[in-house]
């Protein structure tokens, strides 16, 4: 069967490498795709955006089914668009993407369905905003109400900083129409963690565990990105946490969509912050998978994707398993000259093999690369996402530096701290 999925980053190359390892799948094509892509067996790039003509491309290469990997064709519907034609997809619907699309709808749907989640008011007034600012005190969180490209948060860790950022926001249009609202939330303390599920409207599978490195310096320093390296499974993830995470957070938002008339499909991800005491609470919504998250997800996962996608999609979720690899998987983003604020383009890659696999243990993911002729180039802010497999977090940690050291283009940036938290929770425990 011919498949096909949308988008061109990290996550959407490892769906379709997955994807394409099925002896079911013949093709897999990848609109727009990368230069990853152009070079993985397989895969095939469609230089198409316009959903219209996505889906006119669907039916006439009768695809058997689609997977959509960002958040800008959901929010624009592209779901509602394939279903009205007959199409399988897998994804939510443009209501039911509001859970990301929107941080207000968000906070007001968990609020609604008592879903733990910190505090918060909503502004579109920036002198009222400042002033809500000034009476609660910092540190706290500054959001912009819409889609950002993973940008539209601040942490300000003074008053000041938050009412720089609501300026840049509200008064500066910065942001532009994301900006135009903006969600201020009270600072959770505690150590944050991704969890992922498959929703088809009624049944969950949960995916494997996994934590993100947001800040751009080793130590977890610097300006905030989309993401500069995950792994999985994410030790903070205890088996307790993780059934508080499916009976507080995960099947409320299940069962609340029901109720308001939205049911959700597709993927569900919740930003967790796990206080010291296994206390969760959500940090935001996206109906999607994470990036770099889903390339360490995907290179444990052993079972054949896309019979899982198909159950997703027919709403017999509770047959579906997923059988994982039991070795840990991190993954470590090289990020282009001057991301995040001004990444530069058209830098020539070297050190990379035609397809993802670089030995047995290891995997480079594309995400901002293009092809020119036969010289792969920068073309985004996030390059490569190089993941590494091994049977502890320290073994995987130094397969992917490993190959990360083959790789080389002018302006390079990594972080050299990958897995940290995951290293000094296991030297806690020996001490205990």
């Amino acid at each position: 069967m011919k498949l096909l999925v949308v988008g061109s980053g990290g996550r959407e190359h490892a769906i379709a490498w997955r994807l394409a390892q099925s002896p079911r799948v013949q093709m897999v094509f990848v609109a727009p795709g990368n230069g990853g892509t152009a070079r993985e067996r397989g895969l095939q790039n469609l230089p198409i955006t316009d959903i219209n003509v996505l889906a006119a491309f669907a039916e006439r290469e009768g695809i058997a089914f689609t997977v959509v990997g960002p958040e800008a064709p959901l929010a624009a519907g592209i779901v509602d668009l394939f279903r009205s034609q007959g199409l399988k997809i897998f994804g939510p619907t443009q209501a039911a993407a509001q859970l990301e699309s929107s941080k207000d709808f968000a906070k007001a749907f968990m609020k609604r369905h008592g879903i733990p989640t910190a505090d918060y008011q909503t502004f579109t007034d920036a002198a009222a905003a400042r002033d809500y600012v000034t009476q609660r005190g910092a540190p706290i969180v500054v959001k912009a109400d819409g889609l950002a490209a993973g940008k539209g948060v601040v942490v300000a860790q003074n008053v000041e900083e938050a009412h720089a950022a609501i300026d840049m926001m509200l008064l500066d249009n910065r942001m532009g129409s994301a900006g135009a609202r903006v969600v201020i939330e009270d600072f959770l303390i505690g150590e944050e963690a991704s969890f992922i599920v498959l929703c088809d409207g009624r049944n969950v599978l949960a995916l494997a565990s996994s934590q993100d490195h947001k800040r751009l310096l080793d130590g977890d320093a610097g300006p905030n990105t989309g993401g500069m390296g995950a792994y999985s499974p994410a030790p903070v993830v205890t088996p307790d946490v993780h059934a508080r995470v499916m009976r507080e957070i995960i099947l409320p938002t299940i069962n609340g969509m029901a109720s308001d008339g939205i049911p959700f499909t597709g993927f569900l991800y919740a930003g967790l912050m796990i206080d010291p005491a296994g206390q969760v609470r959500t940090l935001e919504f996206n109906c999607r998978m994470g990036d770099p998250e889903t390339q360490p997800i995907m290179a444990r996962i052993k079972s054949d994707l896309s019979e899982v996608f198909e159950h997703a999609i027919a709403g017999t979720l509770d047959r579906a398993e997923i059988e994982w690899d039991r070795r840990t998987a991190l993954g470590v983003v090289i990020a282009a000259h001057g991301y995040p604020d001004d990444p530069r383009k058209g830098d020539a890659i070297e050190g990379l093999n035609d397809g993802a696999q670089v030995g047995e243990n290891c995997l480079v993911f594309h995400a901002g690369t293009v092809l020119d002729g036969t010289t792969l180039r920068t073309q985004g802010g996030r390059v490569l996402c190089v993941t590494g497999l091994g049977d502890s977090v320290k073994v995987a940690q130094s397969r992917a530096y490993e190959a990360v050291r083959t790789v080389c283009f002018d302006g390079m940036q990594f972080r050299t701290d990958i897995g940290h938290r995951a290293l000094a929770r296991k030297r806690t425990a020996r001490k205990a």
